[in-house]
């Protein structure tokens, strides 16, 4: 069971905690994890790309917070999207995370070599059959791949993770989520520090006594069905983070962040033909 003191988001059967801790480019993080579950944090995300299963692993456990009240997120990477090698790198993920199953497992990219989405549907769905994880979904999918995903997983696609955050306009991925019943997850959503100087962003934090990350987040958590997935190795940093659910956006301030879309906004967005045709 999740923290009750942070929100959760509801996804077709899946309670997910509104607020995350993200793992990316944090390899030796046993530390930084067990510091983030000691904050408060029960949801962390992680991924066999990214190197850091073995950190968050031994940061559950150093944290002493009971496995059950931890949502535990992993993905595997495009490399491993035919059925034999899917099972496979589940099987790695567990391993490195000791754990017997996670609470949500994604296809981390689309298929860039024409594995047929058929197939690696499939092998996420035996997965979960097989009581390895919960809850599964995709990550970096486009609307059209994301329906696809839907239509041919035996078992309910409930999250979508992709890069979000104010200066990149996701709003048709956004409103599809919703349409579908599906949980936005956002990584990057602070920009990777792009936004510390932003005069909208500073302004309204000043208004609001809080800092401009804490704005970035609530902007996102307040439209309902978006996860954002943080990052960072300060526990005064990851405190902060987590102190988004005591104040509101007005329908004003909502509007004048959304207006800070711009067209150079995405980070995430590897060539090799990995990326999609975004929306």
């Amino acid at each position: 069971m999740p923290n009750s003191s942070i929100p959760t988001v509801s996804a077709r059967g899946a309670e997910i905690p509104a607020i995350g801790f993200g793992t990316s480019q944090l390899r030796d993080c046993g530390e930084i994890v067990a510091n983030a579950l000691k904050a408060g944090y029960r949801h962390i995300d992680t991924a066999w790309k990214y190197g850091s299963e073995k950190g968050v692993g031994e940061g559950m456990r150093a944290s002493g917070v009971p496995r059950e009240e931890i949502f535990l997120c992993t993905k595997v990477s495009h490399e491993y999207l035919r059925a034999a090698d899917f099972a496979r790198s589940v099987d790695e993920s567990l391993e490195n995370l000791k754990v017997d199953y996670v609470d949500l497992l994604l296809v981390h990219w689309p298929s860039p070599e024409g594995i047929p989405l058929e197939e690696t549907m499939g092998a996420l769905a035996k997965a979960k059959s097989d009581g390895l994880t919960r809850h599964v979904g995709v990550a970096n999918f486009n609307i059209a791949l994301l329906e696809e995903a839907i239509r041919l997983c035996k078992e309910p696609i409930v999250n979508l993770q992709v890069e979000c955050h104010p200066y990149l306009d996701q709003s048709k991925v956004i409103a599809a989520c919703k349409a579908l019943g599906v949980a936005m997850t956002a990584y990057c959503p602070l920009g990777r520090g792009r936004m510390p100087s932003d005069p909208v962003l500073n302004e309204i934090a000043r208004n609001h006594g809080r800092t401009v990350a804490q704005i970035a987040l609530r902007w996102l958590v307040q439209q309902g069905n978006i996860i954002p997935i943080p990052r960072t190795s300060k526990p005064a940093r990851m405190a902060e983070n987590l102190d988004v659910f005591g104040f509101s956006l007005t329908d004003d301030e909502m509007k004048r962040i959304f207006a800070l879309k711009r067209p150079d906004g995405r980070i995430a967005n590897p060539g090799g033909g990995r990326s999609p045709a975004w929306d």
